[in-house]
């Protein structure tokens, strides 16, 4: 990652939180204490600023310069407000077509579902503030720049979005191993917010209560799941398929 990238040292990212440039995560190092981390703390709280805490061999890596224990990500994009995105979508006489990612952890996935996802007229991505995958330089190559061309939305909940959505008319379907129907059967020729989980852990239990259906990929081989972005490449695809 270049350095251009980022900001290093903990007083610059206080600094640059508070100008209102668009951070997308900070990296802290375990142990790392002082009146001047607990100031970085309240910052990031109060804006929302996903961070994590890790090894200072972790924060060596991602910077040769002296990051004082602390490396802020800069995010190559903006994010919309949910309402925004709703609003606008609404407004244009679209079929909505929303993508949800339910704590998706992988850069590299997430870059290659934004990628289908704009190939597939998806009208904005749904993401969560914390526990996401990073929007970086791994996100933007693996995308093929698609991320600049889809509106990627920041909630603090993926539950609230759900209720979001389904307060405005948009039919919520979850992918997930945990239902017997099949995505082939069901319909998705209306307005729609397809979501999709984590690599390791699915999409979160509280969230599958609440959505209006799930659906399965049809599995036939001995191997009993799909890497997510191919699931949901195959999931874009059959809405694609329904709505021609």
């Amino acid at each position: 990652m270049k350095d251009e990238q980022q900001i290093f040292g903990i007083r610059a990212i206080i600094e640059a939180i508070q100008s209102g440039t668009v951070i997308d995560k900070v990296f802290i190092q375990k142990e790392v204490q002082g009146d001047l981390m607990k100031e970085l703390m309240k910052v990031m709280k109060q804006k929302s600023i996903n961070y994590s805490y890790v090894p200072v061999e972790k924060l060596n890596r991602l910077t040769s310069n002296n990051h004082q224990g602390a490396v802020a990500t800069i995010s190559p994009i903006g994010f919309i407000e949910i309402e925004t995105l709703i609003e606008t979508v609404m407004e244009n006489g679209r079929k909505p077509f929303f993508l949800i990612l339910d704590q998706l952890s992988d850069a590299r996935n997430f870059g290659a579902i934004i990628r289908t996802a704009e190939c597939t007229g998806v009208d904005g991505i749904i993401i969560q503030k914390q526990g996401s995958a990073p929007v970086n330089g791994d996100t933007v190559k693996t995308s093929a720049g698609a991320v600049f061309n889809i509106p990627i939305c920041k909630v603090d909940h993926i539950k609230d979005a759900i209720f979001h959505l389904q307060a405005n008319g948009i039919k919520t379907v979850a992918a997930t191993e945990k239902t017997e129907q099949n995505i082939y059967d069901i319909s998705l020729n209306e307005p729609l917010a397809i979501i999709m989980g984590s690599e390791d852990r699915g999409i979160n239990p509280s969230v599958l209560k609440i959505v209006d259906e799930k659906a399965k990929l049809p599995m036939f081989g001995t191997i009993g799941s799909l890497n997510v972005s191919v699931a949901c490449g195959a999931f874009l695809y059959e809405t694609v398929r329904q709505r021609q």
